[in-house]
């Protein structure tokens, strides 16, 4: 089984050394980047051959010295190729709710806010990497919508032949959505259905996720025909498209 390897993007050094024994010990690779332009040139393979292995996940902090958080993950899904893809856990030091709304925005997957227990961190890696490698029973790993289509092996969404960008978080929701098409899913429900960690109360980020995914497939993200809004209860992928 090959083993998973993790970049993290942290510039205190003592806490990114403790986290990287943990991780090492629970069975992944772990890099080590102190700022967020040496972990940029890392997801680019700049810097010799030891930086151009693209990791299975970031582990990235909102605060670094040279650029911020936020800007690192909105360069990160502006890169070419698989690199765009890569799965980002943000760590907010305040756990400030606008801090993990505009991460999710900008293409982060999850966050968690610092203080934290290095258990929760390898418990929410596993969960966003199970996501990954986990894969439906169903026959066809292709689904059709109309001028919708999604590819479950290749993890890929087209409209109308053009490619959708989404993160893998996003792909997995609407994998989930559309695999129940015509079924009203709560929140709860939806977040069962990645496997993802539960919801805390008041928590936007499925709300910010069903945005951005309508961003990418909706002829009118504002007038949604795919993806809709049941008020009061969740959301609901709809049958008949375009």
């Amino acid at each position: 089984m090959t083993t998973a390897q993790l970049l993290m993007i942290e510039d205190d050094a003592r806490l990114a050394q403790m986290v990287g024994e943990y991780l090492t010990q629970s069975g992944f690779g772990v890099a080590h980047a102190g700022t967020g332009r040496d972990g940029l040139e890392r997801l680019q393979g700049e810097g010799g051959a030891a930086a151009a292995a693209m990791p299975d996940l970031v582990v990235l902090d909102l605060m670094l010295p040279d650029i911020d958080g936020l800007e690192v993950c909105r360069r990160i899904r502006a890169l070419p190729g698989a690199a765009a893809q890569v799965p980002v856990l943000m760590l907010t030091a305040k756990g400030d709710p606008m801090d993990r709304i505009i991460g999710l925005e900008l293409g982060a997957d999850d966050y968690l806010p610092k203080p934290f227990e290095p258990r929760e961190l390898l418990a929410r890696i596993r969960a966003i990497l199970r996501r990954r490698t986990d894969g439906p029973a169903a026959a066809s790993r292709t689904m059709r919508f109309g001028s919708l289509e999604i590819d479950r092996d290749a993890r890929t969404v087209t409209v109308g032949g053009q490619p959708a960008e989404l993160t893998s978080y996003q792909f997995d929701l609407l994998i989930a959505l559309a695999e129940r098409a015509g079924r009203v899913l709560s929140r709860d429900q939806i977040m069962e259905a990645v496997r993802g960690r539960e919801l805390e109360a008041f928590d936007r980020s499925i709300d910010v996720h069903m945005g951005r995914i309508r961003a990418a497939i909706e002829a009118d993200a504002k007038n949604p025909k795919r993806i809709l809004t049941v008020r009061g209860v969740g959301y609901v992928f709809a049958k008949q498209q375009d």
